[in-house]
């Protein structure tokens, strides 16, 4: 399975929890479900068995760490609160400071394509440009906030 294919679950999996306050794990499996059965949002998965571990990781990671990750988002939307922003921007946004500062397994330049095109595809016209603008500003300070947010 594509890592594409895993973030996309995984913002549908985080929108999931947001309306419908399911568990992580309880809205994973709904989107895994969806996406092999219904696929209304056209993942291209080519197939492949869904294998759920990485996107549990990824949402329960973004989800127990989304305190600190909307306070640090705070410091950079300027002129927003994260309440005016759309579910999906906000999602895409968590999802991608939680790989970039507590993950090391991909690089934040990816992270933020990734999150651009997740944005783009989810959000309205201008998220991708959004997203872009929030987390630009962030990845040339990934270094200082990995170690604000985990200790040494």
């Amino acid at each position: 399975m594509k890592r594409r294919v895993a973030r996309e679950i995984a913002v549908q999996s985080l929108y999931q929890i947001q309306m419908n306050e399911a568990t992580p794990q309880e809205a994973v499996q709904i989107a895994i479900h969806e996406a092999e059965n219904d696929n209304e949002t056209e993942l291209n998965f080519s197939g492949d068995k869904i294998d759920p571990l990485y996107i549990i990781e990824l949402v329960e990671g973004t989800y127990s760490n989304k305190v600190r990750i909307d306070e640090l988002l705070e410091e950079y939307l300027k002129g927003w609160a994260m309440d005016r922003l759309s579910r999906i921007d906000r999602e895409v946004l968590r999802l991608a400071v939680y790989e970039m500062l507590y993950r090391d397994d991909v690089p934040p330049k990816v992270v933020v394509n990734e999150a651009i095109d997740l944005a783009k595809h989810y959000g309205t016209e201008e998220s991708g440009k959004f997203v872009n603008g929030v987390l630009g500003k962030m990845i040339k300070e990934v270094e200082d906030l990995k170690g604000k947010v985990i200790p040494s």
